[in-house]
């Protein structure tokens, strides 16, 4: 390649990672890059997360979501032991390895409808980004920062929450070129609501899957911050896999 052609791409690379972009252009960009239909808002389907840790079996969750019909349900299972959690509106319904239990049993089995809605948050939350950072209660700093991570360049939009939605302080990392989204990172805060730096994991998003017209993260590799210790790796897998 001739030196002024290698000049040029050099050039473009870094006056796409210095343009001015508000927060709100940077995700309705990323949004058009993840979900250009607009297909979350009536999500209907189902995927597997496929849980796998250091010096733990894997734990293999069934998920499925219809947002239009307010349903949500996770079937996970882990060696000899399957539970499902169901929320159906405003009906909650537990099983355990396929006996479904009634309050007192599912007591006894540790399983409450409060984990059921926890369970429901985490995945809606999670495979709903960056869609999600448009709900109510969600606050996008004005300006966007401009960061290398692990030798690479983002463009970083920090994001905060109401008081009511949570207290954690999230980064969301994103190419600069194509807008995907390929890194996210949290860290809680103290009484002041100021970040605690030792605190918090970053999750590391490789490859894609397309579930209901949706580009979502195949793999999310999950951190501490404090001294970047693996925690696990969450595969998604599709019912054609």
């Amino acid at each position: 390649m001739k030196p002024c052609i290698t000049l040029a791409i050099i050039c473009f690379s870094l006056n796409i990672f210095s343009q001015n972009i508000t927060s709100k252009e940077l995700l309705q960009n990323t949004i058009k890059y993840h979900d250009p239909n607009g297909n979350w808002q009536s999500f209907n389907d189902e995927f597997t997360v496929v849980m796998t840790t250091p010096k733990s079996s894997d734990r293999k969750s069934v998920i499925s979501i219809n947002l239009a019909q307010e349903y949500f349900g996770v079937t996970a299972t882990k060696d000899t032991i399957t539970t499902t959690y169901i929320l159906d509106k405003d009906q909650c319904k537990m099983s355990y390895n396929g006996k479904v239990l009634d309050s007192i049993a599912a007591k006894e089995k540790k399983m409450t409808c409060n984990r059921a809605q926890l369970y429901k948050n985490y995945y809606t939350y999670l495979y709903g980004l960056p869609m999600k950072l448009q709900d109510a209660g969600t606050n996008l700093s004005d300006k966007v920062e401009k960061k290398t991570f692990k030798g690479k360049d983002y463009l970083v939009l920090k994001v905060t929450y109401d008081e009511a939605v949570g207290s954690d302080v999230w980064y969301f990392y994103f190419n600069p070129e194509t807008y995907a989204m390929e890194i996210y990172q949290f860290f809680k805060t103290d009484e002041n609501g100021k970040e605690k730096s030792d605190t918090g994991e970053y999750i590391l998003l490789s490859q894609e899957a397309i579930v209901n017209k949706i580009k979502m993260p195949k793999i999310r590799a999950w951190y501490y911050n404090k001294d970047n210790k693996y925690l696990g790796t969450d595969t998604l897998k599709l019912n054609t896999d």
